[in-house]
C-alpha cells in the first residue's frame, strides 16, 4: 500500500495517477475530503493536525507521500505546519513506513545563487523560517534513523489544471482568459520552473528507487531557464496573439496589499523575483538520464490550452 497525505492538490493528484499507472494500484488518498483520482483509490478522511488521525491513516503503508498544501497565511504556516510534520513523523515511524517529503524552496537564500541540494537554508521572512523548521525536523529524524525518508524540493510550480503558484495566477491563467499577465518587478531574471505532471512523475520514481532514501533531491526542470518576458512572448506563439504583460513594481504591490491579503502574503518572496533563479537538478537528472523532463514550450502549450 502507498498512501498520499494531502491527495486532493494539483501534485497529489498527479502523483496518484502516475503511481497507479506505472508503479501500483494499492492507493490510498487521504485529506480531509478525498477524491477518487484512479477507480481503484481507497479513500481516508483524515485530518493531519490531529495524531491519532493521522497514526490511522498511515496504518498498513510501505510509502508515505506528504504533499500536503496550506493557504498563503503565515498564521497557519507557523501554526500548523509543525504539528503536521510531526504527527506524519511519528505516524510513519510507529508503522515503519517510508516518507517521501514534497518540499519547496522557500528556505533557501533569495539571491541568484545557484542551488542545489547542498545549499545551507537563510530563509527570508516567516514563511521561509517554518519551512526551514520542518525540513530541519525531518532531516533529524533521517539522521537519527527514526525513520526511513527522503526530501523532494521543487522551485515555483507552472502547469494545468489547478495548479496553484504565483506564474499561474498572474501569468498563465490570466492570458488565458485573454487578460494581460502580471509580472512582479522584473521580466528581465531567469526563472526556474518545474512542471507540476514532470514534479509528480519525478517523487513517484524517487519514492519506488529503494536506495533514493535517506537524501534530498532537486526534482527535475528544464535548464533553459526563460525570463518572464520570454515566457508571455512563447505563450504568444502558442496562442497565435499578442500577450501584453504588465510589470508590477514593489512600491504597487506593498500598496495592493494594504487591500489584498494574498498580496500582503507574497510579500517576503519578492526578493526572488529581483534575481535570476537557478535551481540546479543535476543529481537527479545524472541518476535517472532516461527521465523525460518538459520543455518549457510544451509544458507551457498544456497549461494554456488545458
Amino acid at each position: 500500500m502507498q498512501t498520499i497525505l494531502g491527495a486532493t492538490g494539483q501534485i497529489g493528484t498527479e502523483l496518484a495517477r502516475t503511481l497507479n499507472a506505472h508503479h501500483t494500484r494499492a492507493l490510498r488518498l487521504v485529506s480531509r475530503n478525498p477524491r477518487k483520482v484512479n477507480a481503484t483509490d481507497e479513500l481516508v478522511s483524515a485530518d493531519l493536525l490531529d495524531a491519532h488521525e493521522t497514526y490511522d491513516a498511515v496504518a498498513g503503508s510501505e510509502i508515505v507521500y506528504l504533499t500536503a498544501g496550506l493557504p498563503l497565511n503565515t498564521r497557519l504556516w507557523v501554526d500548523q505546519w509543525p504539528v503536521m510534520m510531526r504527527n506524519v513523523i511519528a505516524a510513519c515511524a510507529a508503522h515503519q513506513a517510508k516518507l517521501v517529503f514534497f518540499d519547496n524552496t522557500y528556505m533557501y537564500p533569495q539571491t541568484d545563487d545557484i542551488q542545489t541540494e547542498e545549499t545551507p537554508f537563510a530563509p527570508h521572512g516567516e514563511k521561509g523560517k517554518v519551512r526551514a523548521l520542518i525540513a530541519e525536523e525531518l532531516l533529524e529524524a533521517m539522521a537519527k534513523e527514526k525513520v526511513e525518508a527522503m526530501i523532494c524540493r521543487a522551485p515555483e510550480f507552472y502547469g494545468p489544471g489547478k495548479t496553484q503558484s504565483i506564474t499561474n495566477a498572474t501569468i498563465i491563467n490570466r492570458l488565458k482568459a485573454g487578460k494581460s499577465a502580471k509580472i512582479f518587478l522584473r521580466d528581465d531574471t531567469l526563472r526556474t520552473l518545474i512542471y507540476t505532471p514532470d514534479a509528480s512523475k519525478a517523487m513517484a520514481l524517487l519514492g519506488n528507487t529503494p536506495d533514493a532514501y535517506q537524501q534530498t533531491w532537486h526534482l527535475p526542470c528544464d535548464d533553459e531557464r526563460l525570463t518572464y518576458k520570454q515566457l508571455i512572448e512563447l505563450a504568444g506563439e502558442i496562442l497565435g496573439r499578442k500577450c501584453d504583460y504588465t510589470v508590477v513594481k514593489k512600491w504597487q504591490l506593498k500598496l495592493l496589499g494594504l487591500f489584498s491579503s494574498t498580496l500582503r502574503e507574497t510579500q517576503e518572496l519578492l526578493p526572488r523575483y529581483e534575481v535570476d533563479n537557478r535551481f540546479a537538478s543535476g543529481k537527479f537528472k545524472h541518476q535517472f538520464p532516461d527521465f523525460e523532463i518538459t520543455s518549457y514550450r510544451e509544458g507551457l502549450k498544456q497549461a494554456l490550452r488545458d
